[in-house]
């Protein structure tokens, strides 16, 4: 093998690697869970949106200065492969996920512990949809009365969860007061085969997370009709 050779393959290696190629994309469907409840008022989502999403035409979404994160729960289906990893790890998934969403959620509100009339809601739970009667088996240890962790709250690093790398979320966000519903989403997402990750890992869960947390930050920002809204890269 030649040094020419040798050099090819370590600068097409950097080259992929400050590529940004996606860690995670969204899968070709989705099934809703049982969270939301009600799916009857869903529609398929464009392209960059949630495969399935509700917006509240009537709100007034520059009124909002204020959130409440409640606490992320797990849903797990009759025969869901999320059964299959440890509890401390659907614990730490729970808990990565609310850490993940105040995070971004808190750059643009104050985050906040009681309803009031400028504060949204946010319910989120990691969902499957293996059975038609899922039911709810974890929720986060960290709950809204915590202060927002920097930098997520790390996955154990013993093994790969047994999903395959996929992530499945339902959210919904209220007016904490009144309890009107502003907006709903489902959405899944599966790891690539990128060199920044792997499939069958952690990393693509983990990265799922953020790039959802973030995509809400974005909707709520457009929403708003902020000019300054930065669409996150998956």
């Amino acid at each position: 093998m030649t040094k020419l050779f040798l050099y090819g393959i370590v600068f097409m290696t950097v080259v992929a690697l400050l590529s940004g190629c996606a860690a995670t994309q969204q899968t070709s469907t989705v099934e809703p869970a049982g969270f939301l409840g009600d799916y009857s008022i869903l529609q398929k989502g464009d392209e960059g949106q949630a495969q399935l999403r509700y917006i509240n035409q009537k709100a007034t979404w520059a009124n909002y200065k204020k959130v409440v994160v409640d606490p992320v729960t797990v849903w797990l289906g009759k025969d869901g492969q999320l059964k299959e990893i440890e509890p401390e790890d659907r614990q730490r998934l729970a808990n990565d996920l609310w850490t993940k969403i105040g995070d971004a959620l808190k750059e643009d509100y104050e985050i906040v512990h009681e309803a009031g009339p400028d504060v949204l809601r946010i319910q989120a739970a990691i969902t499957e949809a293996e059975s038609s009667n899922p039911v709810m088996d974890t929720i986060s240890s960290i709950h809204p009365g915590s202060k927002i962790l920097s930098g997520g709250v790390g996955m154990a690093r013993g093994g790969q969860p047994s999903f395959a790398g996929e992530a499945s979320l339902e959210v919904k966000v209220t007016d904490a007061k009144s309890g009107a519903l502003l907006v709903a989403i489902v959405d899944q997402r599966a790891g690539t085969k990128s060199i920044s990750g792997s499939t069958n890992s952690w990393h693509d869960v983990e990265a799922s997370y953020q790039y959802w947390a973030n995509q809400l930050r974005y909707r709520l920002c457009k929403l708003r009709g902020d000019a300054n809204c930065v669409e996150p890269e998956a």
